[in-house]
């Protein structure tokens, strides 16, 4: 079998925002196939972490204005569409933050407190969001943060709706959540190699980020999303295969056999509630399971092995499962017998 080249790849640029990386040899047309392939994946499948809507005491619509703040809402909301997450935990989903100022005073992001700091930080504490221009001037918000990837408008979020509060009444305001950590992707193709005509490529990839995730790490998920999608058509053969056998298997068996309700079976009520309880309901479903399947179920013992064995035998089939199921029970198997010191 031909091999392809195989690319080293070098980052010759680094920051924690961004990245110049430089691969080769490529094998001549694959430079534009992996270049475009993790752009767009860096670009639209990388989780991230933003502010999707917020409570503002006293607020009531994202055209009001707040007392003694120089800043609009409109504009306000604008600012916070700026502040970037970094998400500290794989398992957090949402989270909040609150604002609580009060007095003459320029509002930073970094005034912003993060409820649980385990899951979410802020890496940009210099942003600027809004003025105070009076000692009697107070601003009380509440940030929900999630979890989300790409780009979400905020006329697709419902609102929650009315909150009356002792200050008086708010509504949760949607905002535009920018959750993608990528900005920007760059890629260019060269000829690898002295001279023209060696048949091989260079590609060369920089990555802008939000300074939420270095562009190694960014390079890294965007790489483990496309293989993790490739990977359904390394084994299409295999399905493909397992499918048809399958189907085989089951034509095998009489339409009437695979189809006859458990009833029919005559089984004592012991066998019938205990494969009722395991979601059998017909033949087909019982011979499908095989007979290591049934085994597992509860309250199914050895009498009621050799009640079914001889009730599906006078019609001319066994306990047998089906391709696709020995196939699961084998690869189980082999996990579970599988020594850890064998790992590599």
């Amino acid at each position: 079998m031909v091999q392809l080249a195989l690319p080293k790849i070098e980052c010759v640029n680094f920051s924690q925002s961004y990245g110049r990386f430089v691969a080769e040899p490529i094998e001549k047309g694959f430079g534009v196939i992996l270049g475009n392939s993790l752009r767009r994946t860096l670009l639209s499948s990388l989780p991230g972490a933003a502010v999707a809507s917020v409570l503002i005491d006293g607020v009531t619509q994202e055209f009001s204005s707040i007392p003694y703040m120089k800043e609009d809402v409109t504009d306000f909301l604008l600012n916070i569409r700026d502040i970037r997450i970094k998400c500290l935990s794989g398992s957090a989903e949402s989270g909040k933050m609150t604002l609580n100022v009060s007095g003459r005073k320029d509002i930073y992001a970094g005034d912003i407190k993060v409820i649980n700091t385990a899951d979410f930080e802020i890496v940009n504490p210099d942003l600027y969001l809004a003025t105070l221009d009076s000692n009697e001037a107070k601003l009380n918000v509440e940030f929900t943060v999630k979890v989300d990837k790409g780009y979400q408008p905020a006329s697709s979020v419902d609102n929650v709706g009315i909150i009356v509060t002792d200050t008086g009444t708010s509504k949760e305001i949607s905002v535009d959540a920018i959750f993608s950590p990528v900005p920007r992707v760059n890629y260019m193709i060269e000829s690898s190699g002295p001279g023209q005509g060696t048949g091989k490529e260079r590609l060369i990839l920089e990555v802008w980020t939000d300074g939420t995730i270095d562009p190694i790490e960014a390079i890294g998920q965007g790489a483990k999303i496309l293989i993790e999608q490739f990977n359904g058509f390394t084994s299409l053969a295999k399905t493909m295969a397992e499918k048809e056998e399958a189907e085989a298997w089951q034509k095998s068996i009489p339409p009437e056999v695979y189809n006859m309700p458990l009833e029919k079976l005559n089984l004592s009520t012991h066998t019938y509630n205990s494969l009722r309880r395991g979601g059998i309901t017909t033949t087909g479903q019982l011979l499908e399971k095989g007979l290591e399947g049934l085994m597992a179920l509860g309250g199914f013992g050895v009498k009621s092995r050799e009640e079914v064995e001889a009730a599906v035998a006078q019609f001319g089939v066994s306990l047998t499962p089906a391709p696709v199921e020995k196939d699961k029970k084998k690869k189980g198997h082999d996990k579970e017998e599988s020594p850890e010191g064998d790992i590599a």
